[in-house]
């Protein structure tokens, strides 16, 4: 199916395609688009691209909205990447460990380390808990795990599961473990128990998966490669407004038939043959006109977030741990991850006698920490280091703030179903996709958001791809063993652990 310019897109109110969202699956999208001499116009309602994979800076300082390494079974998105950024594409060494009782302990798990930095008396009793469950399961036949906390307790007994599950996983999701559903955990822990963990450690196992040792990233941060992306968009004849507003969709005879926007005091009405949305699906449906059916709006409604809050902070040392992140598991403070931003790259700090840290806080707006001021945020942020040991006294001397609201969408016991309604009633729409981590409230990673939008472009060329069949359901474990997956469909690519929120849930 050939799309042609229509000329020069700033003289028009309509475009062949519009594209809702300049993050990862809509830009991608547009570049495909491009690719094939398509006509596409982006609208991104913030004033840069790549979404929550944009780099962020402040005096010089360049940071990440959590911590965006490159690595994917993709074969497509891995040639994407090579394309945009050549030789400013860096392959980085990985070390990540969990900080809990001022201690590192190596991640994933690995036994004797564990057991060790415990002591004798604690990991007895975490063996103890173990065969306790066990035990448990068998005398009462337990064989549905719903929550997370029934899934992991059983595989690793309660008491690994209180010392290293529980406070990171309510520190990001803010429920109760009991609340998370167990789908979460079994595509992250797949396969493995304490039992496999202790016989693998004692007598090995070729089905033992090694964690990759390093990872891509992007010289500049994962925001160079969407500005490059969005260039090459410009440059190939497609069009990106930024600081553009989606007011509403309109739409008849089961097709969008336009769009209105709003940029600063200016709306305009946009027609076009074709619509591609990452905008969070909640706000989608909501933005219909006419209205949804009040079942659909209801589910709409009931759709749950994640926000996030970034605190950075310029420390007067020039090292401080050698981690490009860690996760920190002591209940007693309220940061849930540290990255230090020059260990994923040395051109993220301008000055190598500085590091610069971005503690990690996940949050609801709702929540007292959202509403708190920088200069509080930045007061907390620099005790807490403090209090975790990792600083020994007050030596930041600058700092900023990042808030970003709907960065995860929330796994709870009502998710499906209502995910569900939405999927079923935006299917309906001959002419609009939607792509993307909130487009489908999917904890995608950054390769299979762009993978959805790479597909999506496709169908647009003529193609027929489910988006919704693009695999995050799978334990996407980083072994050195596993090849890239070319594009085919049903995809069999299974979910990486994703950038910004991985949590601790293997025992190797």
């Amino acid at each position: 199916m050939a799309i042609t310019s229509l000329g020069n897109p700033s003289q028009l109110s309509h475009y062949p395609i519009i594209i809702i969202g300049a993050g990862p699956a809509g830009l991608t999208a547009a570049y495909q688009l491009t690719k094939s001499h398509a006509v596409p116009l982006v609208i991104e309602r913030s004033s840069q691209v790549g979404g929550i994979a944009r780099t962020e800076k402040y005096k010089g300082y360049r940071f990440d909205i959590g911590g965006h390494r490159f690595f994917t079974k993709l074969e497509p998105i891995q040639t994407l990447w090579n394309e945009i950024l050549g030789q400013d594409f860096l392959e980085v060494s990985r070390l990540s460990r969990i900080y809990y009782k001022d201690t590192f302990f190596n991640y994933p798990l690995t036994l004797f380390d564990t057991l060790v930095k415990l002591g004798v008396v604690e990991s007895l009793m975490i063996i103890g808990s173990y065969l306790k469950s066990q035990l448990k399961a068998r005398v009462f036949r337990q064989t549905e795990l719903n929550t997370f906390e029934d899934w992991v307790s059983y595989r690793f007994g309660g008491r690994l599961f209180q010392t290293f599950f529980r406070t990171y996983t309510e520190k990001v999701w803010g429920i109760s473990c009991k609340e998370l559903q167990a789908d979460w955990a079994a595509q992250r822990i797949q396969g493995l128990s304490l039992t496999k963990a202790i016989i693998d450690t004692l007598i090995g196992s070729k089905d033992t998966k090694t964690l990759i040792k390093s990872f891509y990233y992007p010289r500049l941060g994962p925001g160079m490669l969407w500005e490059r992306c969005h260039q090459a968009i410009e440059k190939q004849g497609g069009l990106v407004e930024l600081e553009t507003s989606v007011i509403s969709l309109k739409h008849r005879a089961n097709r969008i038939q336009h769009v209105i926007t709003q940029q600063s005091d200016i709306q305009r009405t946009l027609t076009s043959d074709h619509f591609i949305s990452s905008m969070p699906i909640t706000a989608l449906v909501k933005a219909l006109d006419p209205p949804a059916p009040i079942s659909v709006l209801d589910a709409a409604n009931s759709l749950k977030y994640r926000d996030f809050l970034l605190v950075a902070l310029i420390i007067d040392q020039a090292d401080l741990f050698p981690d490009n992140w860690i996760y920190i598991h002591n209940p007693e403070v309220r940061v849930g991850r540290i990255q230090n931003f020059k260990n994923w790259s040395i051109e993220m700090v301008p000055d190598s006698s500085k590091t610069c840290l971005g503690l990690e806080y996940f949050c609801n707006e709702t929540d007292d920490i959202w509403q708190q001021s920088n200069r509080d945020l930045i007061d907390l942020a620099t005790q807490e280091l403090i209090q975790l040991g990792l600083i020994t006294q007050d030596i930041v001397i600058d700092g900023t703030v990042l808030r970003q609201p709907k960065a995860y969408p929330v796994y709870d016991q009502d998710y499906r179903k209502h995910l569900d309604t939405l999927q079923n009633y935006l299917a309906t729409f001959e002419n609009l996709q939607t792509v993307g981590r909130n487009g489908m409230h999917r904890y995608n990673n950054q390769d299979h958001s762009m993978m959805a939008g790479l597909l999506a472009a496709q169908n647009i060329l003529g193609s027929l791809y489910d988006l919704w069949q693009i695999n995050t359901e799978q334990s996407y474990h980083e072994s050195v063993t596993q090849k890239r997956q070319p594009c085919k469909l049903p995809l069999s690519s299974d979910q990486a652990p994703d950038e910004s929120t991985e949590p601790p849930l293997k025992v190797a």
